[in-house]
């Protein structure tokens, strides 16, 4: 191996995809441009079904190999029937995710060979502006923490930094940790 070279790592990531992709973006940033859809749809008192099918991207539409479905309801202490995590829940799962994947695609990319990445998401939240009792209290997070436990052929500094950079590229630690305009309407 020369000096140049990385170390082979299988962590499952093709970084020389990645790598010719965001080449292929940057001379045509048009092709950027995504749209990311889901639509929801009430089974019956807070449980509800959202389905992701297709999103735009490099100028055109794409379907996923097949459709995928997120259930979500409330818990009994809310007086529903617990047929699947809370939409907040799911939130917090989707900021593991997303930084999850950009420590395995980081990783990969500095030659880091990973055995095992867990990341535990804990959020809190007071109830009283939800429940109308307090028009002061948000109703979202008041703080998220995110703690991950990496084993991996790396030293501590090397998984900080690696932490680091998936949460500076991750699109959910974005979306939740900086406001977004959001549009409703009905039809």
């Amino acid at each position: 191996m020369t000096s140049t070279d990385s170390p082979t790592v299988d962590n499952g990531v093709d970084v020389d995809a990645l790598l010719g992709a965001r080449g292929a973006l940057s001379d045509a940033p048009e092709a950027a441009q995504f749209k990311w859809r889901a639509s929801c749809e009430w089974i019956n008192g807070t449980h509800s079904r959202s389905t992701v099918s297709g999103f735009f991207g490099l100028g055109q539409e794409h379907s996923h190999r097949q459709d995928y479905t997120v259930d979500a309801d409330h818990p009994a202490v809310f007086a529903s029937e617990d047929n699947a995590p809370t939409p907040p829940e799911i939130v917090l799962a989707a900021l593991a995710s997303c930084l999850t994947a950009g420590v395995a695609s980081v990783a990969t990319r500095r030659g880091v060979q990973l055995r095992s990445v867990t990341a535990t998401v804990e959020a809190g939240m007071d109830l009283q502006g939800i429940l109308g009792i307090d028009g002061d209290v948000r109703n979202g997070f008041d703080a998220i923490d995110v703690t991950f436990a990496i084993d991996a052929d790396a030293s501590s500094a090397d998984l900080e930094a690696i932490v680091a950079q998936s949460q500076k590229r991750s699109a959910v630690f974005d979306i939740v940790a900086n406001p977004t305009t959001v549009n409703v309407r009905v039809v």
